[in-house]
C-alpha cells in the first residue's frame, strides 16, 4: 500500500496541476501533493526497516534497504523544492517571465517528473525502469524549455537529442540482459525482473552480460552526465527554471546511477571479473577531471555549479566502481550529501540571479549586503559541496580518497589535482559574489530560505554524527550491493 501511496500522490498531482496549476493557490497545492509523496516514503521506509526487503503486486514493484533510502531522499528534495519554487515561480510570473499556461505546464510537468523518478526506483522490471527514465526525459525536456527562449529551446533539443541517444544504447542494453536471463527463467516477464535476475546471476552468459553492461553505462551514464556524454547537462541548468537545476542535480542524477549501480551488481555475479567496476571507475575519474579543470572557465553561475555536479557524480560513480563495503558505504553518503548540498545551493543561486537579474558571475556582487541569509546560504553550501570539515561531503570524500590510497593508488594523484583545481575555482568565484560592492533591488516575494538551511544543517550533522539506524542502512545497502 506504501509503494502505490508514494507513486499515485505524484501521478495524482500530476493531472490536479494540469487543471489549476495557473491559480494563484497552485503553489500550495503543488507543496501538498509532494508533502504527502514525502510522508508516504517515510512510512515506507520505517516498513522495510521492520520487514526487511519485500516485493509486492506480483513482484511487480520491490524495495531494499537501497531504493527505501534513494526513494526517501528523493521524496524528501521534491518536497523542500516546492517550498523554494513558490515565491521563486511567482517572482518569475511577476517579472512578465512566465504566463499562466507555462506555470500550468511547470506545476503538473514537476509532478510527473517526481513519479518517473520514484517509478525507476520502486519497480522491480529493468523494463519499466528504462520507460520511467524515458519519462523522466520527456517531462525535463518541457520544463528545461519552459522561458521558451532560444537559448532555453536550444538547450532542450541538446537535452532531448543527446539524452535521446543514451536511453537507446541502455535499451540495447536491457534487451541484451533479457536475451541472456531467457536462457535461463525462459520466456515471459520474468526475465526483467531485478529479483529474479539476482537470484540466477551466475548462471548467466558472462559475455552477453559484458557487453549489456557497457551499453548500460553509456546509456544511463549520459543521464548521470558523464564525461564525455555530459554536454547537456550545463546548458539544461543554465536555461532552465532554477526549481528544475535543483531537482535535476540533486535527483535525476542520482536516480540515473542507481540504474547503473543495479547493473553493476547483477554483472559482477554473472562475469565474475571487475570488468564493470573498472569501467565505472573509468569514466568516473575521467568526469572527476574533465569537470574540474572546466569550472575555472565558467561566467554562468548555474553552469559553474553544474559542472560541479557533474564533478560529484564522476567521484561517486568511481566509488562505487571500487567496491567493497568501505568505498560503497562512502558512495552513498556522498550521493545523500551531494543532493543535499547541491539542491540548496541551486537554492540560493536562483534568488540571487532573481535580485540581480543576470546568472553572470562577474554581474552578482554583495549578496551579503542586499541580502544576509542568501549570501551566507551561498557561501555555507559552497564550502559544504567544496568538502571543507566538519559538513558530510568531507566525510564522504575522505572515505573515497582513503579507500583509492589503500586500493587503487595509481588513481590518488588525479583526484587529488581535480579536487583542488575544482575548489580554487569555485571557491574564488563565489567569494566575489557574496562579498563583492551591489546596488541589486529587493525581490518583490520575500525568498523561501528554510530549505537551504535544512538541507545544509543535515549535511552538517552528517559530517559530524551519522545516526545509527542511518548508518545502518547505508551498511545494509552496502553490503546488498557488493
Amino acid at each position: 500500500m506504501e509503494i502505490l501511496l508514494v507513486l499515485g500522490f505524484p501521478l495524482a498531482g500530476g493531472i490536479v496541476m494540469a487543471l489549476v496549476g495557473h491559480r494563484h493557490y497552485a503553489a500550495e497545492i503543488n507543496a501538498l501533493f509532494s508533502l504527502a509523496s514525502f510522508v508516504a516514503a517515510l512510512t515506507l521506509a520505517v516498513d522495510v526497516v521492520d520487514r526487511g526487503s519485500f516485493s509486492d503486486m506480483d513482484d511487480l514493484f520491490f524495495v531494499d534497504p537501497f531504493n527505501v533510502f534513494l526513494v526517501t531522499l528523493t521524496a524528501f528534495v521534491t518536497f523542500t523544492t516546492t517550498l523554494f519554487s513558490r515565491p521563486y515561480m511567482r517572482n518569475e510570473q511577476a517579472r512578465g517571465k512566465l504566463s499562466p499556461a507555462m506555470m500550468r505546464l511547470y506545476h503538473s510537468m514537476f509532478q510527473i517528473f517526481g513519479f518517473t523518478m520514484l517509478l525507476a526506483l520502486l519497480t522491480n522490471n529493468i523494463g519499466i525502469l528504462w520507460v520511467a527514465m524515458e519519462g523522466a526525459t520527456l517531462a525535463t525536456v518541457l520544463l528545461v524549455s519552459l522561458y521558451r527562449t532560444p537559448a532555453s529551446l536550444e538547450a532542450a533539443w541538446k537535452y532531448f537529442i543527446l539524452c535521446g541517444v543514451g536511453i537507446a544504447q541502455a535499451l540495447f542494453g536491457t534487451i541484451l540482459v533479457y536475451f541472456a536471463a531467457e536462457r535461463v527463467l525462459g520466456s515471459g516477464g520474468t526475465a526483467l525482473l531485478w529479483t529474479h535476475l539476482y537470484a540466477v546471476k551466475t548462471q548467466l552468459e558472462p559475455t552477453v552480460l559484458g557487453l549489456a553492461f557497457v551499453f548500460l553505462l553509456v546509456g544511463y551514464g549520459t543521464k548521470v552526465g558523464l564525461a564525455p556524454l555530459h554536454n547537456w547537462l550545463p546548458d539544461a541548468h543554465a536555461e532552465g527554471p532554477t526549481p528544475i537545476s535543483a531537482v535535476l542535480s540533486g535527483l535525476l542524477l542520482n536516480v540515473a546511477l542507481y540504474a547503473v549501480v543495479r547493473s553493476k551488481a547483477l554483472v559482477d555475479g554473472a562475469v565474475g571479473t571487475p570488468l564493470a567496476g573498472n569501467l565505472m571507475m573509468g569514466f568516473g575519474l575521467l568526469s572527476v577531471v574533465v569537470a574540474a579543470f572546466f569550472l575555472p572557465r565558467q561566467k554562468d553561475v548555474k553552469r559553474l555549479f553544474a559542472y560541479s555536479s557533474i564533478e560529484h557524480m564522476g567521484l561517486t560513480t568511481f566509488a562505487f566502481g571500487m567496491g567493497g563495503p568501505v568505498a560503497t558505504f562512502a558512495a552513498l553518503l556522498h550521493m545523500t550529501v551531494h543532493s543535499l548540498t547541491k539542491s540548496a545551493i541551486f537554492f540560493t543561486v536562483g534568488h540571487a540571479a532573481q535580485k540581480t537579474g543576470t546568472q553572470i558571475i562577474d554581474d552578482i556582487r554583495g549578496l551579503i549586503v542586499t541580502n544576509p541569509v542568501i549570501g551566507w546560504g551561498l557561501m555555507f553550501g559552497t564550502l559544504a559541496i567544496l568538502g571543507l570539515p566538519p559538513f558530510g561531503v568531507f566525510a564522504s570524500e575522505f572515505l573515497i580518497l582513503t579507500t583509492a590510497m589503500r586500493d587503487h593508488a595509481w588513481a590518488t594523484p588525479f583526484l587529488l589535482l581535480a579536487l583542488g583545481v575544482a575548489f580554487a575555482a569555485v571557491f574564488k568565484k563565489t567569494q566575489g559574489m557574496v562579498f563583492g560592492d551591489t546596488t541589486a533591488l529587493r525581490l518583490p516575494h520575500s525568498p523561501a530560505l528554510l530549505p537551504v538551511f535544512v538541507h545544509l544543517g543535515l549535511v552538517l550533522m552528517l559530517g559530524l554524527y551519522i545516526p545509527p539506524y542511518l548508518a545502518a542502512w547505508y551498511r545494509q545497502a552496502a553490503q546488498l550491493l557488493g
